[in-house]
């Protein structure tokens, strides 16, 4: 039963074999000349203000969280689409009970301001 996969494992030891070789071999040939303008953090060509760690708005992941949870539940109108014939009616019924939640829960996103990009 182990046998299967055997050349999953041959195929994993290679990959990891090429993966140590080219980083040793790239250490090895690549030239070691580090200069402190080579070595500086590198933003936009402009020189580092400040600490390279800045706090980020919550305002971006709430957006993101949002794009993929609206994004993801709208993903569901597609199986929909193809088989809404043979659903009939009680299909019907349950695409519109799904659309209605979808619409309440962006009108109450919305009227909290969580789309508002201030």
């Amino acid at each position: 039963m182990l046998a299967a996969y055997v050349p999953i494992l041959i195929l994993f030891g290679i990959a990891v074999f090429i993966a140590v070789f080219v980083i040793t071999v790239s250490a090895m040939l690549g030239p070691q000349r580090g200069t402190p303008r080579k070595l500086a953090p590198y933003e936009s060509g402009m020189e580092p203000i400040g600490a390279a760690i800045r706090r980020i708005p919550v305002k971006f992941y709430v957006v993101a969280m949002l794009f993929i949870i609206f994004d993801i539940e709208v993903i569901f109108f597609y199986p929909y689409a193809l088989v809404f014939r043979e659903l009939g009616v009680p299909g019907l019924i349950a695409m519109g009970v799904f659309f209605m939640v979808l619409v309440v829960g962006f009108v109450y996103e919305w009227k909290k301001g969580a789309l508002k990009w201030e």
